[in-house]
């Protein structure tokens, strides 16, 4: 097997083993631990050594990892940012239904996913628990890993119109069927604790103990790697978890470095970042000046280190598609397996400027590695990423880019075997 299709392999294992925000940092903290990665918590004093390796974490979602280097005043940050989260369908706890002898569940649409493909799927749940244990409260994972639910079509018998086009009521289309009963009037499985017995029974513990759930419903189907000469690979969550790929694999290279690379997984993107643990917080920001202050500079430092800085803002970018190509500018159409694709727009959905695309675009040519541009539609309006809002909160010279995929947002997205190792030796190459 050749380097690329290793890769590529290495990736779907990863994803499929992060089917919430929450699994995704468990599975990217275990791989920095293993490569003596060493935790920091925000409440202590941090006590740093140039040439060691840490992460902190927020919201168990929600990490920063570097390699700590020297002259960070001098030199600068060099950072890859990404996010966790994808389109999912989260479980409303309490809105537990038993009707027609069915029992049903109802969600509620996290971000923004293409609603129709989630119709008849094998889905499983799982997210994060919080449970009191010995007088404490505890965040644990639950991943069913296995078929548990559905949200059946309609017949077309029933819905002649549905090819021409049909907009699923979020409410009421799109609760998941998990079971069917016998007796409708036994109550016991239709209360607000039915859920929380189930998940009891998954983490073997009592419901009483359990306070919240962060519960996700996904897609069981495991990503494959496809085409006649394998060069494309088909999961869901490509965006971002590919990204956070790259970066894991490019920060735990066993190159030494001199700078301090630091790798940026945060959660929410898909809902605007607004949040504790997302870009549009102070959790980046915070840490780069401590980082600053355990070195030993001040204020005054930190805006110094920031100004040498640069920031690389990974998310995936629409790739020109055979069947749609009217929706592309034919100037500006990224083909999968042609290479990372740095994103420009006018109206600055993307941080991208002509300084740090020809920054990264040099980064390519020295790497030997395809590069391609893309920039909408002027009819059609562009999608944005962590870089606008994080390179406008640190003052950072940014570049926005990513890798060219279909059906982006889809319950199953596609992407190339190729464009995800050019962007992994991309990422090793800025790091070094």
């Amino acid at each position: 097997m050749n380097k690329k299709k290793k890769l590529a392999k290495k990736l779907l294992t990863f994803i499929e083993n992060s089917p919430t925000s929450f699994h995704a940092t468990k599975n990217i903290k275990n791989k920095l631990e293993s490569n003596n990665f060493k935790k920091l918590k925000e409440d202590e004093k941090w006590d740093l050594n140039p040439g060691n390796k840490y992460y902190l974490e927020r919201n168990n979602s929600a990490l920063i990892a570097f390699t700590y280097g020297k002259n960070n005043i001098e030199n600068g940050f060099n950072l890859i940012g990404a996010h966790t989260d994808s389109p999912l369908l989260k479980i409303k706890n309490e809105a537990v239904i038993k009707k027609h002898n069915y029992i049903k569940i109802g969600t509620e649409v996290y971000g923004g996913p293409i609603v129709h493909t989630w119709l008849d799927k094998e889905l499983s749940i799982a997210g994060r628990v919080t449970v009191e244990e010995g007088g404490e409260i505890k965040s644990k994972l639950v991943n069913f890993e296995e078929p548990v639910a559905i949200i059946p079509n309609l017949a077309i018998h029933m819905n002649r119109k549905v090819n021409k086009g049909f907009e699923y009521n979020k409410q009421k289309h799109l609760p998941a069927i998990i079971s069917t009963v016998n007796n409708e009037d036994d109550n016991s499985n239709n209360n607000k604790n039915f859920l929380k017995q189930l998940i009891a029974d998954k983490i073997n513990t009592k419901y009483e103990s359990i306070y919240e759930l962060d519960l996700f419903l996904y897609d069981i189907t495991s990503p494959k790697v496809t085409g006649i000469e394998n060069e494309f690979v088909t999961a869901g969550r490509l965006d971002d978890l590919a990204m956070c790929h790259s970066i894991l694999e490019a920060l735990t290279n066993k190159d030494r470095y001199e700078a301090t690379n630091i790798g940026i997984f945060y959660d929410n993107e898909e809902i605007g970042s607004r949040t504790y643990q997302g870009a549009n917080s102070n959790f980046l920001r915070d840490t780069l000046e401590r980082l600053i202050i355990t070195e030993g500079g001040d204020r005054q430092d930190y805006f110094r280190a920031i100004a040498n800085s640069f920031l690389i803002s990974a998310d995936q970018a629409h790739a020109l598609h055979p069947n749609f190509s009217d929706k592309h500018d034919s100037n500006y159409a990224p083909v999968i397996n042609k290479g990372p694709v740095v994103k420009l727009n006018a109206n600055f959905r993307y941080a991208t400027t002509s300084e740090t695309a020809s920054y990264f675009e040099k980064l390519c040519k020295d790497a030997n590695v395809p590069f391609q541009r893309l920039a909408n539609r002027s009819d059609m309006k562009s999608g944005s990423t962590i870089g606008p809002m994080t390179s406008s909160l640190l003052n950072v010279k940014t570049v926005d880019v990513g890798n060219p995929l279909w059906a982006m947002h889809s319950v199953r997205e596609t992407g190339g075997v190729k464009d995800h190792f050019y962007m992994t030796e991309i990422f090793k190459k800025f790091f070094k």
